[in-house]
């Protein structure tokens, strides 16, 4: 069977964005090309790859190099191992590329980590004061921790680069203290669950000017794939719940969300 060459996929307009996942952890014969070229024939024209340790991070960066439709992020996940943090000299030095895009995903989880986490906060505060130096965006990881997450971003001047709340799953008004500090909103695969009701409120009630759409794959597919391994092409389930709840046409959604993300990384093209 011959391997499709992914960049060569003609994009149309509209097209979707992936606005967060991990290509190098998801499982698909003829690897990245593959899970690439999937998702260029379901129309998605661009895809952000986000780094999660410095493991993984030389192959998210050699996955931008090869796509044009690929760009990276920088930076360590705050579930990450401890062993070696990360400094603001080292992550302006990852970033310092025009296909990494962003810095992140950093943040706070209090569900998986225990005991005294000022670590991790010091982990966030690190990451935050890096963006604003390199002025690129953030990607935000929060879970269990909205209110230190609002804090430090308001006490760190995050508002100066803006970012995304990734894979959001909070209330309305961390939502719109989100909003005040110059960030989107971007929504997985949970906001179609049919058990996500208290999401799905808050879905219908931003204004589609922030909102994003993401897979976070290899994790959280949205029906009808949920329970099964995600990849990007499935954004599109994302985009068509965002649309039901708005009762509006998934174009809509589509040429929202990828101007959205196109105005946040003030990327004038994608391929």
């Amino acid at each position: 069977m011959t391997q499709i060459n992914a960049d060569e996929i003609t994009m149309q307009s509209p097209y979707l964005i992936d606005s967060h996942c991990h290509i190098p952890l998801i499982e698909m014969e003829g690897g990245a090309d593959a899970v690439i070229g999937a998702a260029r024939e379901a129309g998605v024209g661009h895809i952000l790859c986000v780094s999660i340790d410095l493991v993984s991070y030389p192959e998210i960066k050699h996955l931008a190099d090869s796509y044009s439709c690929v760009s990276a992020s920088a930076g360590v996940h705050p579930n990450s191992a401890r062993e070696i943090e990360l400094t603001e000299q080292d992550l302006l030095v990852l970033a310092d590329d025009e296909k990494v895009i962003a810095i992140g995903e950093t943040g706070l989880d209090y569900y998986r980590s225990q005991g005294d986490l000022e670590w991790q906060r010091q982990r966030f505060r690190t990451h935050i004061r890096a963006a604003r130096q390199i002025d690129k965006p953030l990607i935000i990881h929060s879970r269990e921790a909205r209110g230190d997450v609002i804090k430090i971003l308001t006490e760190e001047g995050a508002d100066a680069v803006g970012g995304i709340m990734h894979c959001f799953v909070d209330d309305l008004e961390t939502a719109k203290q989100a909003m005040d500090l110059d960030f989107y909103i971007s929504f997985s695969g949970i906001v179609t669950f049919r058990n996500a009701k208290d999401l799905q409120e808050v879905a219908r009630q931003l204004p589609l000017d922030r909102i994003l759409v993401e897979t976070d794959a290899p994790y959280l597919a949205p029906v009808p794939y949920r329970g099964k391994q995600n990849q990007p092409a499935y954004v599109r389930h994302v985009a068509e719940k965002i649309a039901e709840l708005h009762e509006i046409d998934v174009t809509d959604v589509i040429s929202s969300t990828t101007g959205n993300f196109n105005n946040l990384f003030s990327i004038d093209k994608i391929k």
